[in-house]
């Protein structure tokens, strides 16, 4: 059963929040006002904890959060924001508790964002953040972590890099990724009725601020569609409240059909972008990806509440042990 604290968080944002994403009009009155009060620098209280440096890529700022003594593996965290918004005190939050849990150093690109910029600006951005972490660490040590439209562009980025023949990262953390925007599956119309956050018109003018005019069901728009066999190991998670819960299990079988080693964690009564508010349900499904980033050798399952998670085969059953699509 989901938390007192979910069920107020919903009420708060069906009657705040969702109204950005109810007409492209309101949508750019919160883009307009959001320029006003945007401050995508981390709180003074995780600079006071973590070391953080600064470096500007394209002149765009790209925080860089050290690794613990010895830890080799790194973290490109992609915001989410409907490519619209910028990085909140939610996902520094977030970014900091991967960072205090796993000791893994985490690189956070503040990339250019609409409708001031596009898809090739953010992507000349975020690719070049890539390629200089490369240059640096290992592929095999680099995780792709993105929420909500960072978490399509983790899986654009890749994407890229394999048609572009550039190493690939070891993983990916999804969290409620948006992977098709082309509005092709009328279930979303359905969901969108349960979602207290997201709206299909607002969530259209993002896309058509942001896409440069590239058709939606494009891949490099819509990952949905891609090759999607180049994908490495993944966590998605997702909610049934979230109006993209209905894509992301399409694209998880798509994964899986594919020979990708996909986990989903499916959490009941849950909202978009759920693990980034300090609630019971996010606190279950941080641990998930903690887990996830550190389990090397097999498979796992675990049920907490109504979250369930679990790794399958192809043919959809669950196995002890499957092989990593790549190491």
């Amino acid at each position: 059963m989901p938390s007192l604290k979910s069920h107020v968080v919903s009420f708060v944002l069906r009657y705040s929040r969702k109204k950005a994403f109810s007409s492209p009009e309101n949508l750019q009155r919160w883009i307009a006002y959001a320029r006003k009060t945007e401050n995508h620098r981390p709180p003074a209280s995780l600079r006071s904890r973590l070391e953080i440096t600064t470096r500007t890529i394209n002149g765009f700022p790209v925080y860089e959060i050290a690794p613990k003594a010895g830890e080799r593996r790194r973290i490109l965290y992609l915001h989410g924001g409907a490519y619209v918004f910028e990085i909140t005190p939610y996902h520094w939050r977030l970014i900091a508790d991967m960072a205090d849990r796993l000791g893994f150093g985490i690189t956070v690109p503040i990339y250019p964002i609409a409708p001031e910029h596009d898809f090739h600006a953010m992507f000349g951005m975020v690719g070049a953040v890539y390629r200089q972490m490369f240059g640096e660490t290992r592929a095999n040590d680099i995780i792709f972590m993105g929420d909500s439209a960072g978490g399509n562009m983790a899986v654009v980025l890749t994407m890229m890099a394999a048609q572009d023949g550039l190493p690939l990262p070891s993983r990916h953390v999804l969290i409620s990724p948006g992977l098709d925007v082309s509005l092709a599956n009328p279930e979303m119309y359905e969901a969108e009725r349960n979602d207290p956050w997201l709206g299909i018109a607002g969530g259209r003018e993002a896309i058509r601020l942001y896409s440069a005019g590239i058709d939606p069901t494009d891949w490099r728009i819509s990952p949905v569609y891609g090759d999607l066999s180049v994908l490495p190991k993944t966590l998605l998670l997702t909610g049934s409240r979230d109006l993209l819960t209905p894509d992301n299990l399409i694209f998880a079988e798509k994964a899986r059909a594919a020979g990708v080693d996909i986990e989903v964690v499916h959490e009941q009564g849950m909202f978009h972008v759920w693990p980034l508010i300090d609630m019971p349900e996010a606190r279950r499904a941080r641990d998930s990806i903690v887990t996830f980033l550190t389990n090397e050798t097999g498979s796992y399952h675990a049920k907490a509440g109504e979250l369930s998670l679990q790794r399958e085969d192809r043919d959809g059953t669950p196995r002890d042990l499957v092989a990593p699509l790549r190491s």
